[in-house]
């Protein structure tokens, strides 16, 4: 019994001390204090993006017949009208050749049979049916150069190939896929923006001004030219409540390439927002609190809700009022409803203009 009350007095005596040695602290600790602010700002926001080459097509065979020749590489640029794949053309050369020896026989048959008319030895019907067969076999001709052509892919814009899908030698048949190509000159940039930071970006657009954004590449650098929302689509997405952007950046360098992904980073300004540090804020379960100053100076400890975060700063939706002070440095050293001899007030501009995040 005389141990248990020896440990007992012992741990109230320890306590104590413990508790006066706080208090000490904290009096000969300077405490800082300042208010928030309320003022125009911006903030940036990063959406997840899927990039796409403004033209993207594939690449299939007209004719049926063996790969006779392949012109390009793989990952090589192509040039508009540049011939890329040859099927073999023997049986559409021979069908041209046949169709051009018809025209041929049609044609000489036409004038001879002009020449009769004109001399009124055969009637007007028969020089039209002989005019007939004349165009038919002329239009033969040019059904067989087409089918011929066809045995022919060039590319049809400036572009980089793909992998190949077949190989020299292989026998196609129409529609068969050959390969891919992409013109990366421009790039268009797809990404998805929730209903509420729509509304935000439609109600602080001007007129038919552009909002210009920035491409965060998949290594973590940026990309050095500026796209252009050129694009919103139709409808909200009604699973996920967003809605997709297309932004436009020009790709001289060549260096995005069809299928990559990044983040799209967009400045949104935001009008007067009230602004605290977030070095005035600590975490509890979660939620983020700060200790307001009152007129008695005494602190007391507030639930802040976070509408935006900014470097070292925090954007406030609700919790705290433009003239109400708060503990900015000693927020470890103070107690809720405790009593603060002194401090230091240091106004707001003045602690953005040299912040950095740390914690006393």
């Amino acid at each position: 019994m005389r141990s248990i009350l020896f440990i007992s007095v012992v741990t109230v005596l320890f306590l104590s001390a413990c508790s006066t040695h706080e208090a000490e602290q904290a009096e000969g600790f300077k405490f800082s204090v300042t208010k928030a602010v309320r003022k125009d700002t911006i903030v940036t926001r990063d959406y997840v993006c899927q990039i796409r080459a403004i033209q993207h097509i594939e690449l299939r065979a007209l004719e049926r017949g063996y790969l006779q020749k392949i012109f390009v590489d793989e990952g090589k640029t192509v040039h508009q009208g540049q011939l890329m794949f040859q099927i073999m053309p023997l049986m559409y050369q021979a069908e041209l050749q046949k169709a051009e020896a018809e025209a041929k026989f049609a044609e000489i048959e036409f004038y001879n049979t002009k020449q009769l008319a004109d001399s009124n030895v055969v009637s007007a019907n028969e020089l039209a049916l002989a005019k007939a067969k004349f165009d038919k076999a002329k239009a033969e001709v040019s059904l067989a150069r087409v089918h011929l052509g066809f045995t022919e892919i060039r590319a049809p814009f400036n572009g980089i190939m793909d992998r190949f899908q077949v190989r020299l030698g292989s026998l196609v048949d129409e529609g068969d896929l050959l390969t891919t190509l992409s013109d990366n000159s421009s790039m268009w940039v797809y990404f998805n923006v929730p209903e509420a930071e729509y509304l935000n970006f439609k109600t602080n657009l001007k007129g038919d001004s552009l909002m210009r954004v920035h491409l965060l590449m998949a290594n973590n650098v940026l990309f050095d030219k500026s796209g252009i929302v050129q694009t919103i689509e139709a409808d909200f997405n009604n699973e996920t409540g967003n809605i997709a952007f297309r932004a436009t950046f020009p790709n001289p360098a060549g260096l995005l390439r069809h299928g990559e992904t990044g983040n799209v980073r967009m400045i949104v300004p935001l009008r007067n927002a009230l602004i605290i540090p977030q070095k005035a804020t600590f975490e509890v379960l979660e939620k983020k609190y700060v200790f307001v100053v009152d007129k008695d100076k005494q602190v007391h400890q507030r639930e802040v809700t976070i509408a935006q975060e900014m470097p070292d700063l925090y954007v406030l939706k609700d919790g705290l009022e433009e003239n109400e002070m708060i503990v900015l440095e000693g927020i470890r050293k103070v107690r809720d409803n405790q009593q603060l001899a002194s401090f230091e007030f240091h106004e707001p501009k003045e602690v953005i203009a040299h912040l950095k995040v740390y914690v006393e």
